[in-house]
C-alpha cells in the first residue's frame, strides 16, 4: 500500500464498521466502491459539504461532516498528500501542520481543545478513512448535562 502517492489499493481504504450514523456509512459505501479517497485533496476541494477554511502548501482545515457527539466545534486538519501515517509526511508538511493548528486557535480564539490522530491501519485505529487526518475538538462544556466527548482509538478485527 502506497501511503505517500496515490489512494491505497480498494478495499483497504475505509472502514465501514467503524461507521457512526447510516448517512456516513452510506456516503463511505459509495466512495469505497468508486475508490476515490474523499481526503485526497481533488476530491476533497471539489466536496461542497467539506468547506476550505484555510489552506496551505500542505494542509487543509475542513468542518467534520460528521462530528463527535458532544463537541461544540469538530474541524479536521487534513494533509493534501495521502499519506496513511503521519510520520510519512515530509518535514516541510509536517512543520506546514503547526500553521494549520495556529490558524484554528486563533481564528476561533480557543481556550482549550483537544487533538486526534489515527496512523496505520483504520482496521486497528478506530477509524473510518486510511488518509491521515487530525481531529480538532472542543467539547460543548456549557450544555446543561454536559458529557466528555468519546474519540474511539483502536478497534479489533479478525484477520482473514
Amino acid at each position: 500500500m502506497s501511503t505517500t502517492g496515490g489512494a491505497p489499493e480498494l478495499g483497504r481504504l475505509y472502514n465501514l464498521e467503524n461507521s457512526r450514523n447510516p448517512a456516513q456509512l452510506a456516503e463511505m459505501t459509495r466512495l469505497q466502491k468508486s475508490g476515490e479517497c474523499l481526503f485526497c485533496f481533488d476530491s476533497l476541494a471539489s466536496d461542497a459539504d467539506h468547506p476550505l477554511l484555510w489552506e496551505s502548501e500542505s494542509w487543509v482545515v475542513t468542518p467534520n461532516r460528521y462530528p463527535y457527539a458532544d463537541s461544540r466545534l469538530h474541524l479536521l486538519l487534513i494533509p493534501k498528500k495521502h499519506a496513511a501515517d503521519i510520520v510519512d509526511l515530509e518535514d516541510a508538511a509536517l512543520q506546514d501542520f503547526w500553521e494549520g493548528l495556529r490558524w484554528i486557535h486563533t481564528h476561533y480564539s480557543l481556550s482549550h481543545y483537544g487533538l486526534g490522530v489515527r496512523c496505520g491501519d483504520c482496521r486497528f485505529t478506530g477509524g473510518t478513512i486510511q488518509h491521515v487526518h487530525v481531529h480538532v475538538l472542543v467539547g460543548d462544556v456549557d450544555a446543561p448535562g454536559h458529557r466528555p466527548i468519546r474519540l474511539k482509538l483502536s478497534s479489533s478485527v479478525a484477520v482473514t
